[in-house]
């Protein structure tokens, strides 16, 4: 079995399935990121974007394709599909899906579903600028070391809050990479990898699963 097969299988068993749909959940709007896996050169890398410095909100920041549903989406995994599509100019088709996470609900109250998917080593990202200034990869190993992370006691989605700063070898560019992002990086590499980070991650990664909808009952509990 190879790297890609070996990741799908674990990450499957994470897959929130047909038990979300069942949730009652509030009238909140909702949102889907896709979190786009690679095989490059024998290693699982992650595709992430850089934000439009002239969108409205989160101008520049680093985060996976993504964006709120709209009335025509099917459900969660088209919103996710759509969004990609839309912002970085990804087939469809050319993605494969391994799962979905339970929802989180960030600090703007947007029900967020984390998609998880493997797309081809040779896509070439065509941004639309309105949207993405830019898009790179990273190795998903990045996301259990020390060495660029920071931790901070400042509550947020998962707990405290994680940053960590990437450069890219490319370009020389920067990144700062922190907050949700950080979080279901951490997350993604942890199950795909199967080894624990080098640092304290306050949540549960035991079981994520019922971590995330933990999170979310508590979430629902305060609106």
């Amino acid at each position: 079995m190879g790297l890609k097969e070996k990741t799908i299988a674990s990450l499957k068993k994470y897959d929130s399935g047909e038990e979300f749909p069942q949730l009652k959940l509030p009238a909140i709007p909702k949102a889907s990121v896709l979190i786009p896996l690679l095989v490059r050169d024998g290693q699982l890398r992650l595709l992430l974007t850089v934000r439009s410095i002239h969108l409205k909100q989160h101008a520049g920041e680093v985060c996976f394709p993504g964006g709120k549903s709209e009335s025509g989406d099917r459900d969660e995994v088209h919103t996710a599909l759509r969004e990609a599509e839309e912002e970085i100019g990804l087939p469809r088709k050319k993605v494969e899906v391994i799962c979905k996470f339970f929802p989180v609900i960030n600090k703007t109250g947007l029900l967020i579903t984390p998609v998880v998917a493997f797309i081809e080593d040779s896509f070439k990202a065509s941004p639309n600028t309105d949207e993405v200034s830019e898009v790179f990869t990273l190795p998903l190993e990045f996301f259990t070391k020390e060495a660029d992370h920071s931790g901070y006691p400042v509550p947020n989605v998962f707990g405290p809050t994680h940053s960590f700063m990437y450069t890219d070898p490319s370009t020389g560019n920067i990144h700062q990479i922190w907050g949700l992002t950080a979080a279901l990086a951490i997350t993604v590499a942890v199950l795909a990898l199967g080894k624990k980070p080098e640092f304290e991650v306050g949540f549960n990664l035991e079981n994520p699963a019922s971590g995330f909808k933990d999170m979310l009952n508590r979430k629902l509990s305060k609106l």
